[in-house]
Parts: structure tokens; C-alpha cells; sequence
């Protein structure tokens, strides 16, 4: 049995609502609704064949940004409950986060974001945030999927100045509004915040060392992970022998992410039990309170820079991903210099759109809702350059 939320949890019952408003779900809460329809998109879907670090051509095992999005969840959910905060919205917020990625990871996003230099770049939280609002045609009456205020607030986890007046002037008082006033999210927000960073760093050490780029021995350079990896090697004779490598690395990430996942745990109680908010509102006037410890924090920081500077930028990795830009850009260049090749109701709101930023603005939608496999058949089509293999 659960144990009753928090007054500083976010109650679906005092939900800010909907932006087109519905009648309540006879048998679900507001944030379970919004977790079903995210579930039911056709953006989730896509997330299968959405990469992280690998492009989906290079191996059937390596992360997804679904198989991600899920690991987020997963951890959101455990941490939530033992925070007594709200664990259906942790849940809605870790499942939507990436809706907006584009194909290739963040190769392709940056890639978007440059071609769209000119005409208001790209940020792929604000693009999530225009798939759930906007780009999902699923019902009659709107469009996007009308999810609840506290979900698409914890979808937007950044947004520059500008776009939060943008925002602002669309909706007043809306999701935009707390980046004008420098105040935090919920905590069901800002805990998906860190489960995503818990996720991928543990998931990018599996996905590195499965692909052969990173090594067991490489990996004694970093404290969080060798602490226990060694812990686990001298508690199981077995994982001391050389063929049992796998089990080895499995063992020693399963004890980080169980250390991340107490350490936030504690240290976010030990803030709460300081700032002592009462709701909502008092959250998102205090400083962030979901957070590590300040000697996990130097860890997890450790952890970060190792794989970047042996994985990210392995020369592999950038390789494929320099070719992943270029698919992305010369498919920007060929929608926007002839927008019928794009899908029909994108070619249509192309050919509608009031001027080349606004033309611009409906190329980034299509390319940003492509998968892998689609972006690189596309160019191969446009081009007659097979650049992914």
C-alpha cells in the first residue's frame, strides 16, 4: 500500500488543467491519462527507432530513445515513492521527455539546430513540448494530445529567454512562465531531470563497453564506477574470472544506480526537510531541492567527463556521427528548397506557411519526427548517397 502524498506533491486533483478542457476520467487520475495518451503516440513509437549514443544501424542491443525514456521511468518511479511525491506524473514526464529528439541523437539535433540558425533554432525540449501540443493528430476537437499543466511543464526541462516570452504571450501564465521568473518545476520534474541524468550515464558505460569503444580497464579511471566493480569482485569469486566479464560489468552498474538512486533519495530529504515547503507553489519558489549529495554530485561529474572524452568524442563515434550531420542538413536543404518531397500534410502546412521561417519551422517538424532508418532512406532517396551504410 502506498503511502499518502506529500503536501508538496503535485495532487492531480489540484491539477492547473487542461488547456482545452475535458471531463475527468471515471476510473484514472489526470496524470495517468496523460501517461496513456503518451503511451498511445504516435511520437512514443517512433522512440524505438531513435538513437543515443549508436545510430540504429550499428547494433540490435544498444540503447533506444524508448529503452531509455523507460530505464528514466523506472528509476523516476522509485525515487518518487520514496519521496511520497507523484508517481504517475514522475512517469508521464520520463515518457514524453525525449518526444521531441531528433533522429541520430544529439549529432542530429545539433545539426537541426544550426540549420534552423536563422530562423529561431532548435531546442529539443521545446520540441517535445510542440508534439504533445501541437505536431500529435489523434482527436477531433484539438490538436496534440492536451495534457495536463504539470506534465508539460515537466517536459519543457529548458527553454531559452526568448522562447519563454514566446511561450508567455501564447499562453499567459503558462509552462513558460517560471523560466521568466527564474523558479523551479515541480519536483515530479525536477526528479525526472536527474533519473534521465542517472539513466544515460549508466546506460552509455553498458552501451560503451558493449560496443567494444570502452573497456572494463579503462573504466578503473572512474571512482563511482570502480568503488563497485571492486565491492562486487570481492564479494563473488566468479566475477574475478576472465569470462565473466558481462556479469561483472551488469553488477557493477547495478550497485552505482542502486548508490545514485539512495543518495538522491537522502540528500532530497534532507533539503526538503530544511526549506520545509508546504505545496506546490512553495517548491517552485525555493531553490532545487531534487538532487545528490555533494560527493555524488563530484562523482557523478567525474563519471560525465570520462565519457565524453573516451566515449562522445571517441574518433568512432564521430565519425558516424559527422555523417549523421550531414544527412540532416542536406535533408533540411532539399525540404525547404522543395517542400513536396516532405509528407503530404507537412508539404501542406509548407506550402501555407507565411514566409521562409515559418516554411523552415514545418522542415524541422518533419526531420525531427523521423526515425534513423527513415532520415537515412529519405536522403538516400533525395541524394543517391547511401552516408549510414
Amino acid at each position: 500500500m502506498h503511502a499518502p502524498l506529500a503536501p508538496y506533491a503535485c495532487d492531480p486533483a489540484r491539477s492547473r488543467g487542461r488547456r482545452h478542457p475535458e471531463p475527468p476520467a471515471p476510473t484514472r487520475t489526470e496524470y495517468q491519462r496523460d501517461r496513456d495518451r503518451i503511451v498511445h503516440s504516435t511520437a512514443f513509437r517512433r522512440l524505438v527507432y531513435k538513437t543515443q549514443v549508436f545510430l540504429n544501424h550499428e547494433g540490435d542491443l544498444f540503447r533506444t530513445r524508448l529503452t531509455h525514456s523507460l530505464e528514466v521511468a523506472q528509476l523516476g518511479r522509485s525515487i518518487a515513492r520514496s519521496l511520497r511525491i507523484n508517481e504517475d506524473l514522475v512517469e508521464a514526464i520520463s515518457l514524453a521527455h525525449d518526444l521531441g529528439h531528433t533522429p541520430f541523437g544529439h549529432a542530429g539535433q545539433d545539426a537541426l539546430h544550426d540549420c534552423m540558425a536563422g530562423y529561431g533554432g532548435f531546442e529539443h525540449n521545446l520540441q517535445s513540448l510542440r508534439v504533445v501540443d501541437r505536431l500529435e493528430e489523434r482527436y477531433p476537437a484539438f490538436n496534440g494530445l492536451n495534457l495536463s499543466f504539470e506534465t508539460r511543464e515537466g517536459i519543457l526541462k529548458h527553454c531559452s529567454q526568448a522562447h519563454a516570452r514566446e511561450l508567455e504571450a501564447q499562453e499567459p501564465g503558462g509552462v513558460g512562465r517560471r523560466f521568466l521568473l527564474r523558479q523551479q518545476p515541480s519536483l515530479e520534474a525536477q526528479l525526472c531531470n536527474l533519473a534521465d541524468e542517472i539513466a544515460y550515464n549508466a546506460h552509455d558505460i553498458d552501451d560503451g563497453v558493449r560496443s567494444g569503444l570502452l573497456t572494463l580497464d579503462q573504466l578503473r579511471e572512474v571512482p563511482l564506477f570502480d568503488r563497485y566493480r571492486a565491492e562486487a569482485q570481492a564479494e563473488h569469486a566468479l566475477l574475478r574470472e576472465d569470462g565473466a566479464q558481462r556479469r561483472l560489468l551488469n553488477e557493477a552498474i547495478r550497485r552505482m544506480l542502486s548508490a545514485q538512486v539512495y543518495d538522491v533519495i537522502d540528500a532530497t530529504q534532507q533539503a526538503l526537510a530544511q526549506a520545509c515547503p508546504t505545496d506546490v507553489e512553495a517548491v517552485r519558489s525555493a531553490p532545487a531541492l531534487v538532487g545528490f549529495s555533494a560527493p555524488m554530485r563530484v562523482l557523478s561529474q567525474e563519471l560525465k567527463r570520462f565519457l565524453f572524452r573516451n566515449l562522445y568524442r571517441h574518433p568512432q563515434v564521430m565519425e558516424t556521427t559527422g555523417r549523421a550531420k550531414q544527412v540532416v542538413r542536406d535533408l533540411f536543404a532539399a525540404y525547404l528548397d522543395e517542400p513536396a518531397e516532405m509528407k503530404p500534410r507537412f508539404a501542406a502546412r509548407a506550402q501555407a506557411a507565411d514566409g521562409v521561417a515559418s516554411r523552415a519551422r514545418v522542415v524541422a517538424d518533419f526531420i525531427a519526427g523521423m526515425t534513423d532508418r527513415y532520415a537515412g532512406r529519405e536522403h538516400e532517396r533525395l541524394t543517391g548517397q547511401g552516408l549510414l551504410g
